[in-house]
């Protein structure tokens, strides 16, 4: 569903690219998650995918055909909740659609429909300011829903949230994933996380950015059905990542500040 080739970005000097030779697949379905140390060029690589970004070189396909730019068949949902806050969540979670010029009743049906997909039905009429922090990413993740995207791109979408709100909407998006078909490129800085949501895990290096490693997560789903972490894979996957990742963060500890 989404294929990435030879991707190269940098934004000052072309000698120290962020990214460099960044090939993947992800297949229709899918949910793959990207962990890396800070600055190994994960949010870039999603902000290129969708869009936001210009390449500096490779080629990105969705479903087969070339995607270099913002397109309906690709839908981010932002770390920070980006809501409009004179727009009730029925609107906000409409505004996608509204863009695309879809006619008001159609839009507003299908946005309740999302939002109640997401437990919020009850609060279509509220604002952001009278919703918490995991309802207001609930929104977000409806608007992005209610275009019915081909590709989903998840920017750290839980990572401001307080620990139970990031686990009851991780288990959520377990749901609506498995329900809806979705197929997910997810950026996380939680190793937990990743494991929990994904099928495959993507792990970055730095200097420049660029895959050194990939595991195929082995539990069943859903994984809230039982205790995940203490299966034999968990341990291993999480062991593996962890040693992977602290061999990145050696040489940025040797760079004088």
């Amino acid at each position: 569903m989404l294929k990435i080739e030879q991707l190269r970005k940098w934004y000052t000097d072309e000698r120290n690219p962020v990214v460099e030779g960044f090939d993947l697949e992800v297949q229709r379905g899918e949910f793959v998650s990207l962990i890396g140390p800070s600055g190994c060029g994960k949010t870039t690589v999603l902000r290129v995918v969708t869009g936001l970004l210009d390449p500096n070189g490779g080629r990105i396909f969705v479903d087969g055909k070339p995607s270099l730019g913002p397109s309906r068949d690709k839908a981010l949902v932002f770390q920070h909740f980006n809501l409009f806050p004179w727009r009730t969540a029925l609107h906000n979670a409409a505004y996608g659609l509204e863009m695309q010029g879809v006619a008001k009743k159609e839009r507003l049906e299908t946005a309740e429909h999302y939002l109640q997909l997401v437990g919020l039905g009850k609060f279509l009429d509220y604002y952001p300011a009278q919703l918490s922090g995991g309802m207001q990413q609930r929104v977000g993740l409806a608007r992005a829903l209610a275009i019915r995207p081909k590709v989903m791109l998840m920017d750290e979408p839980f990572g401001a949230l307080d620990a139970l709100t990031r686990e009851n909407l991780q288990r959520m998006l377990q749901r609506i994933c498995a329900e809806q078909g979705l197929t997910v490129l997810f950026v996380t800085h939680s190793t937990d996380e990743a494991i929990f949501l994904s099928d495959r895990i993507i792990v970055m290096g730095v200097r420049p950015g660029r895959i050194i490693a990939q595991f195929k997560v082995g539990l069943r789903k859903p994984r809230s059905d039982y205790d995940w972490r203490a299966e034999a894979e968990y341990t291993r996957v999480r062991s593996e990542i962890w040693s992977l990742l602290e061999g990145q963060l050696e040489p940025l500890e040797a760079v004088p500040a």
